[in-house]
């Protein structure tokens, strides 16, 4: 995968637990992103910990690892030119109330914390993210000519 192509995604547990993942999935599609890796699992408290580590002296974050390892997420790598910065443009503020109209968080949000969606917010992140999530046997990126 290059840098640039491709972004990393999770639909959160109380998007998953209302049943929003097929609407949400639509807008990813709709927008243009090619899957090119998705399961669906749940985060152990350890898990959910190391994979938001960056935050842990934040006042939120025992509060988001309680909430990430609540239920089942849906983990996926998305393909597209541009990736992290379109992608940030399709799922739009982490607070909802001040998210354009028409992004993900806006239309699925229901708080700051239960914001609906997760995405990279850089293309190292994504590549982290991506790699914390899935081997590189289970991501299948589509090639020029194909």
């Amino acid at each position: 995968m290059k840098p640039g192509e491709f972004t990393f995604t999770m639909i959160k547990p109380t998007a998953v637990r209302l049943g929003k993942l097929v609407p949400i999935l639509h807008e990813i599609d709709r927008a243009g992103f090619s899957v090119i890796a998705m399961k669906m699992t749940r985060l152990s408290r350890a898990q959910a910990e190391r994979f938001y580590a960056v935050h842990k002296d934040r006042s939120f974050f025992d509060e988001l690892v309680f909430f990430m390892s609540s239920g089942p997420v849906l983990a996926a790598v998305l393909q597209k030119e541009n990736a992290v910065q379109e992608f940030r443009k399709l799922i739009g503020n982490t607070n909802p109330d001040a998210a354009e109209e028409g992004t993900i968080r806006k239309k699925f949000a229901i708080s700051v914390q239960e914001n609906a969606i997760h995405g990279s917010d850089s293309d190292e992140n994504a590549l982290i993210e991506a790699n914390f999530f899935f081997s590189q046997f289970e991501i299948f990126p589509h090639e020029e000519g194909l």
